[in-house]
C-alpha cells in the first residue's frame, strides 16, 4: 500500500528489503508517513529474493472474465447480466482504517452516482468490490454501505468465497495481503463496457469525482 510522506520521513536512507517502523498520521481525509526508522537492514541478496506474484491484469479493450458474487441484500449479481450497461468496478475493505483509501474509493462513487442519477442501473452500474470476504458478510456490507450513504439502485457492494474474489481481483490488478490485522493492498478503478470488455482503468486515489465521472460517462456515451 503507497503511502504520502512527508517531513523527516522524505529524506530517511532506505534500501528495498529494509524493514522499517514508521508513523502514520492521520487528519481529516488524509493521512501521510512523517516518521520512519529503520528496524533491520536489507539481505545482501534481497533484490533477488523478492518475487511477489503479480495479479493478471485484463488487457484494455479484452473481455472481463465473467465473475458473479453475492451483494449487500444478497442477491448474486453476475457481470454477464451486466451486458448493455457500463459498469465501473472498484475494491475496498470495510474495516479500512485510513479515509484516503478505501473510503475514498466510495466517496467517489457516490459523487458518480449524483452525477449520473437518472442513468443509475439503466446505462450504469456500479460494483465495490470487498476483499476480506471472511469478515465483509452481505449484512456488513449492508450496513457499510448505510453508513457511507452508499449502495441503492445499480450500486452493489460485493462479496464471496476467498477463492472467487481473488480471481476477480487478479482481473481488475489488485492485490493485497494481510499485514498486522490489517489489509494492504493496491487501489484500482476499472470501467467496464456496455459489451463486457474492459475500457479503462484508473490506478491509485489521486484523481477527483469529476475526472473518474468524465471517464465513466465518455464510456455510457461511446455505446449509444
Amino acid at each position: 500500500m503507497p503511502f504520502a510522506v512527508r517531513g523527516a520521513a522524505r529524506s530517511a536512507a532506505l534500501t528495498p528489503g529494509d524493514r522499517v517502523r514508521f508513523r502514520l498520521s492521520v487528519k481529516g481525509d488524509a493521512s501521510w508517513v512523517d516518521r520512519v526508522e529503520v528496524i533491520s537492514a536489507a539481505p545482501v541478496d534481497a533484490g533477488l529474493r523478492q518475487t511477489p506474484a503479480m495479479p493478471v491484469l485484463v488487457p484494455v479493450g479484452a473481455a472481463v472474465p465473467d465473475f458473479a458474487l453475492v451483494d449487500q441484500s444478497g442477491m448474486t449479481v453476475a457481470l454477464s447480466s451486466l451486458k448493455g450497461k457500463v459498469v465501473a468496478v472498484t475494491f475496498i475493505y470495510s474495516r479500512c482504517p485510513l479515509p484516503d483509501y478505501c473510503p475514498r474509493m466510495v466517496e467517489n462513487f457516490r459523487a458518480v452516482r449524483q452525477r449520473f442519477a437518472e442513468r443509475m442501473d439503466r446505462d450504469l452500474v456500479l460494483l465495490t468490490i470487498s476483499f476480506d470476504p471472511q469478515y465483509d458478510t452481505p449484512p456488513v456490507l449492508a450496513r457499510y454501505a448505510a453508513s457511507q450513504r452508499a449502495g441503492g439502485a445499480g450500486w452493489h457492494f460485493l462479496t464471496g468465497d476467498k477463492a472467487n474474489i481473488e480471481r476477480v481481483g487478479n482481473a481488475f490488478g489488485i492485490e493485497y495481503w494481510p499485514e498486522e490485522g490489517l489489509i494492504s493492498h493496491s487501489l484500482q478503478t476499472a470501467v467496464v463496457d456496455r459489451d463486457g470488455r474492459l475500457a479503462a482503468t484508473v490506478e491509485g486515489k489521486d484523481f477527483t469525482p469529476q475526472q473518474l465521472g468524465d471517464l465513466i460517462g465518455s464510456v455510457i456515451d461511446r455505446g449509444r
